[in-house]
């Protein structure tokens, strides 16, 4: 039977529904991990010597677990009802959230009383206020979630998201050095990684690298999925909370340049936070315009050729960011909250390229010139409304956005005979979306904290396209105008509560089902799919009151495809098509991909924000959706290669994360207040389908690697630090003929803090000092592409000042 064919809907009350389908969810997870976790069977883990203690651990934990949720059909004493919704905190603190609230229920009067519920026996009372730190936030969820506030944010004075992501536990950045690019968790990406803003997934291709970290409050890395946030997340989410509704008057302006081998790139950011009457309000607008040259070779290798193309470019980018949060208390208990947001970017590149004399065989033409103008925008309302229901707390969130993103491509490629080519391509795109998404927070008996909701997103995108060759246009398989529509929907209900002062406890269950229609105006297909996914999270502590902790998680998760992975159209390749250049194409016949995953890790809290930790984890994956590259035939008769992506089989990955972070004079008052951070990770995967040796999933590295330090200089307003970033180079099989190599990556950065006054300080950063270029190989049936492409430093001069 299916994942979610035996849970119960149980009558008589919230309290007998949350115990009735957690004991379900209990029964199916137990089922299908230790038919299909490798961790629960013999010899199946990678490291041999984890394979006792986790099993003896899980099976400790799955065990006690099992017997709380027994006992706790006998509710404990019932404290006195209150009219006000209680504040409910759950494993997943609301993206909307201001700022973490004093667990308190108000009384009839609206007076707030400490809440007393505790397990028969016990009298339990806790009077919590203020802001948690980043420590006790990860310290009290019970799913594993990492927490980055802002001071570690703003430390290094970086110029987008993506820069900052790459010193966080588990991270990796693919692209260039110093230069941002695709985010990955454990060495995951597409579609792997999870990638919220403001808890809500991120539209229109919207990259990372336009937004400005100055309107980042804070981001959080949740490494196992949970119901409320999703389980779209076989990698992981990450969550992207730009700055909050007004907790203290701020007004702070950010003035910097950079530079990169003498080209300027300016930015500028501002954020306010104020009251106006009765509203509270937070404006942030931040603008930067980006100047960058680059120069890579290409090497084409097979039998009958041997040829090398020289390629140069300069990028220009410049972008606006405006968001902002304005929040009204029309009466007490309830909250109304509007979160516009607006991006615009714009550049152009202008490239050039020669060959050099061929060694062998002949050349697909001698030169070639072209140009970009692009232009991105993604305009979005959100609105919130809170209030309370019965002994709850309902939560409406709606929201509509439009991106757009147009591109013009022209390019001329002379021949050897002298002749030309010219090629023009012109996409312009836009998608609308649409999202309405309910969420009840009630806390029952036994500290049972139950959340219940329901999704419903909505998006459509257009896509023209116009590809002419010397002013001819290409056939239609290569030049369609697109259409591609889809419908996501999600119910779900998880339950957190204290199992007793040693073990906290999490189960969720989620439906989702995604339905997508696409393609040419001649041929539009659709594909359906929808999934259970039952979570569950558990934390134990040996002493309440110590700083040790085990967590455990066993969940299912899965990776959908894109859009433009289902539509069933070819988009052709510029210049030479061949097997390491390739036409790209969709598969309406796409599959999910589905994971079972189990994590185990051991913290220990240390003096002040210190902190050691070690994580295991293992997915097996079913359905793997990779691409491949086939010569396919055409409907003139003639064949091209063609990338595409299928459904190849089955997969696992697994590993291992360490961090440590701590401060030397809390250790020992006699040694300098340096802190310390450290975080490695080694990952392996394995395709099964794939014959070895190399056959890991796409693109995962074999581990990462981040050291760092700072110091406040004694005496002296002045504060440095350092962080060395390394990724080892790898190479991944994808079939029996394709192979992708990738060099090792190290990034050092560092940074200078001086603090002029109470309100201005000045910051100077250097990104990737001793820079070194990448290396990247294509091999495809006997065709080889080595590109070398070079890298810089990139220098950081800050100005911050608080009006």
């Amino acid at each position: 039977m299916g994942w979610g064919a035996r849970v119960p809907i149980v009558a008589g009350g919230s309290q007998a529904f949350a115990l009735g389908w957690q004991r379900a969810i209990w029964r199916n997870l137990l089922r299908a991990h230790h038919t299909k976790c490798p961790l629960l069977q013999r010899n199946q883990f990678m490291p041999t010597l984890a394979l006792t203690p986790l099993r003896t651990a899980c099976l400790t934990l799955l065990t006690s677990l099992g017997a709380a949720s027994s006992q706790a059909q006998t509710p404990a004493p019932a404290t006195p009802a209150a009219p006000a919704a209680p504040v409910v905190q759950t494993a997943d603190t609301p993206a909307a959230e201001a700022s973490p609230k004093p667990d308190v229920k108000p009384d009839a009067k609206g007076a707030p009383t400490t809440s007393t519920a505790a397990p028969a026996g016990t009298q339990r009372v806790e009077i919590t206020g203020g802001r948690e730190t980043d420590t006790e936030l990860r310290r009290r969820s019970t799913a594993a979630k990492i927490v980055v506030g802002r001071d570690e944010i703003s430390k290094y004075g970086d110029a987008s998201v993506g820069e900052l992501l790459k010193r966080l536990p588990g991270v990796t950045i693919q692209g260039q050095p110093g230069r941002g690019g695709a985010i990955r968790m454990r060495g995951l990406g597409s579609g792997y990684t999870q990638i919220l803003l403001d808890g809500e997934r991120v539209q229109g291709g919207l990259s990372l690298d336009t937004i400005d970290p100055d309107q980042v409050e804070r981001i959080e890395i949740i490494r196992a999925p949970t119901a409320e946030t999703g389980a779209r997340a076989i990698g992981g989410t990450i969550n992207i909370i730009t700055r909050e509704g007004f907790v203290k008057r701020l007004n702070d302006l950010r003035i910097s340049t950079g530079l990169e081998q003498g080209r300027a790139q300016p930015s500028f950011s501002w954020s306010r936070d104020d009251k106006l009457g009765e509203l509270d309000y937070n404006v942030a607008l931040s603008a930067f315009k980006d100047n960058r040259s680059n120069a890579s070779t290409i090497q084409t290798e097979s039998a009958d050729t041997d040829r090398t193309e020289r390629l140069s470019s300069v990028d220009h980018r410049q972008g606006l960011h405006l968001t902002g949060r304005l929040q009204l208390k029309p009466v007490e208990g309830q909250s109304l909250m509007l979160m516009p947001l607006v991006i615009y970017s714009e550049g152009d590149t202008r490239r050039q390229s020669t060959f050099d004399a061929p060694v062998l065989g002949t050349l697909p033409y001698e030169s070639s010139m072209g140009s970009t103008d692009w232009r991105f925008s993604l305009v979005r309302l959100n609105g919130q409304w809170r209030l309370p229901v019965g002994d709850g707390r309902l939560e409406v969130r709606g929201g509509a956005g439009q991106a757009g993103n147009a591109s013009h491509t022209l390019r001329t490629e002379l021949l050897t005979s002298g002749s030309k080519i010219n090629y023009d391509d012109a996409l312009d795109a836009t998608e609308r979306s649409l999202n309405l998404n309910a969420k009840y927070s009630s806390l029952l008996e036994g500290d049972h904290q139950l959340v219940m909701g329901a999704e419903l997103d909505s998006a459509r995108r257009t896509e023209t396209r116009e590809q002419l060759v010397d002013g001819v246009a290409v056939a239609n398989e290569f030049g369609n105008d697109l259409r591609a529509r889809s419908l996501r929907s999600a119910l779900y209900a998880q339950d957190e509560w204290q199992v007793n002062p040693n073990w906290g406890a999490y189960a969720g269950l989620r439906w989702e089902g995604i339905s997508t229609t696409g393609g040419s105006a001649s041929d539009e297909r659709s594909n359906r799919s929808s999934v259970w996914t039952p979570l569950l999270h558990a934390v134990w502590k040996p002493d309440p009151k110590g700083r040790d902790q085990v967590r455990i998680s066993l969940t299912r998760s899965y990776r959908s495809p894109g859009l433009s992975s289902l539509v069933g159209a070819t988009w052709r390749s510029k210049g030479d098509n061949s097997q390491t250049n390739p036409d790209r194409a969709g598969n309406p016949d796409l599959k999910p991909e589905m994971a079972t995953g189990i994590d185990l890790a051991l913290e220990r809290y240390l003096v002040g924000s210190g902190m050691l930790s070690v994580n295991l984890f293992h997915r097996q994956i079913t359905d793997l959706m990779r691409t491949v590259v086939s010569l396919t035939p055409q409907t003139d008769g003639s064949q091209r290669w063609v990338s595409k992506m299928d459904n190849v089989g089955d997969a696992i990955t697994q590993g291992v994360e360490l961090e440590a972070k701590f401060k030397l004079s809390d250790m020992d008052a006699d040694l300098p207040g340096v802190e310390l951070r450290s975080n490695a990770s080694i990952f392996r995967s394995r395709v099964k389908q794939v014959p070895g040796p190399d056959n890991r999933l796409d693109q995962q590295p074999g581990g990462t690697l981040n050291l760092g330090a700072d110091y406040k200089l004694p005496g002296v307003p002045l504060t440095v630090g350092g962080n060395v970033n390394w990724t080892p180079g790898y190479t991944t099989r994808l079939s029996e003929t394709q192979y992708l190599t990738q060099n090792t990556k190290r990034v050092f950065d560092a940074y200078a803090m001086w603090q002029l006054n109470t309100t201005t300080r000045v910051r100077l950063s250097a990104s990737n000092l001793m820079p070194r270029g990448t290396e990247s190989i294509s091999e495809v049936d006997g065709e080889t592409a080595t590109t070398l492409a070079s890298s810089h430093v990139n220098w950081r001069l800050q100005l911050e000042m608080k009006l």
